[in-house]
């Protein structure tokens, strides 16, 4: 006799999502950041949930949150992360950990077979980027992640201590599971704006990063003749179209690039600035095509420098590959969204960094998406429609349940 098929609970889970917005509530957002009180009252709480739902809570050392099945062998993974942006939406990571919670209650209830799942921490980077996952993953040592600080200097170290629990605690290995399945809202406006439910994720995309520095000569605003000023600010205005004319014909379908932090010297009204540093920063799924384009931006800053009479500086050039998700991962969400949401559900790249791009050094990842209303993340704004909530919970309840039926294993890396 065959096991029942799960069904989520959607009343249930509906009701866990908005009992985790209550820990750190700012009116429709959350201040949740990483070893906040709130942060920490979320991860005992959910340790409490993991618990009901037949888990063994484990906390590692940087404070991820494990939550173990009995038994041996290995386990595929579900999860995402539960902190938050210092001003961040409600949903964003914890989206994906309380839907992961509901389909290992349900799979529980029709006897489908045991998965785990994991509450990452510092998902937003206060400490370091992706510090949690950074750590479980062996991509960055533990003392080295101690050592980190946050905006306000304190360290990573230091925070933790107001969580007793995680200071005594031990690595969990990763050996034990053998793929790993992050859902999130999207954080973006591709499904909203098509009316679609869900996103089957392809791959995170690269990313690259500068940090560009003009170099002109400060002086009195009032008295300087504008034939002999050499204005880090005009520079940098010129230099920001020269870039945009730059890379312009080098974009593809889904390629982003941003100026996104200016820092001008002394930033003062009757003073020629002297000084702009600014980020030039670029996403796309092909890493050559970002190479391609940085080089491109590059050259056309330093052309608008040296015609200014502006001296020029360019930071190493932080990099991220692309991570693709695994073939059978991706096979099955997309198998789980037609049959729940025929024709409304669509392959795609992720733009923004998570979890999971850490796990892939590991075994195979997969992501999942819902849409994000207007695409507004990071921001007390941040919403989704219950009803797509609730669907995204039963694809991916649906996909983990062919995937343990099926024997699935992943594969070694």
């Amino acid at each position: 006799m065959s096991a029942p098929s799960p069904a989520i609970d959607a009343k249930r889970y509906l009701a866990d999502q908005h009992a985790l917005r209550q820990f750190g509530k700012h009116g429709t957002g959350v201040v949740r950041p990483a070893f906040s009180e709130p942060d920490i009252e979320a991860r005992r709480w959910l340790a409490g949930r993991f618990s009901e739902a037949g888990l063994t809570p484990v906390f590692d050392p940087v404070g991820n949150l494990f939550g173990l099945p009995p038994g041996d062998g290995t386990f595929l993974l579900l999860g995402s992360h539960s902190d938050s942006q210092k001003e961040g939406g409600w949903l964003d990571g914890a989206y994906g950990v309380i839907a992961s919670l509901e389909v290992v209650r349900a799979l529980n209830e029709a006897a489908s077979g045991p998965v785990a799942l994991v509450s990452f921490q510092d998902e937003e980077s206060h400490f370091g980027p992706l510090t949690g996952s950074q750590v479980a993953a062996g991509l960055l040592d533990l003392d080295q992640a101690l050592d980190l600080k946050n905006a306000d200097g304190q360290s990573l170290g230091e925070a933790r201590k107001a969580m007793p629990e995680v200071l005594e605690a031990t690595p969990v290995s990763l050996d034990r599971f053998h793929g790993f399945i992050e859902s999130h809202i999207e954080q973006g406006p591709v499904l909203d704006t098509a009316g679609e439910a869900i996103g089957v994720v392809e791959a995170i995309v690269a990313f690259r990063q500068c940090l560009v520095t003009l170099t002109g000569e400060q002086n009195h605003a009032g008295t300087t003749p504008m034939a002999l000023r050499k204005d880090a600010v005009a520079g940098f205005i010129a230099a920001a179209q020269a870039v945009g004319d730059a890379v312009g014909p080098l974009l593809g379908p889904v390629t982003v690039w941003t100026i996104g932090r200016v820092e001008v010297k002394p930033n003062a009204p009757s003073i020629i600035p002297g000084e702009v540093r600014f980020t030039v920063q670029m996403r796309d799924p092909d890493a050559d095509r970002l190479d391609r384009m940085m080089e491109a931006a590059q050259a056309a800053i330093r052309s608008v420098s040296e015609a200014r009479g502006l001296r020029h500086g360019f930071a190493p050039v932080d990099q991220l590959k692309p991570t693709p998700m695994d073939a059978g991962l991706i096979g099955a969400l997309s198998e789980a969204a037609e049959q729940v949401s025929p024709g409304r559900w669509r392959r795609m790249p992720s733009g923004a960094v998570h979890d999971a791009s850490n796990m892939a050094a590991h075994m195979p990842v997969g992501m999942l998406f819902v849409p994000s209303i207007r695409g507004i993340s990071h921001s007390f704004e941040e919403d989704t429609a219950e009803a797509d909530l609730v669907t995204g919970v039963e694809v991916l309840c649906a996909a983990t349940a062919r995937l343990l039926q099926s024997g699935w294993r992943g594969r070694s890396r």
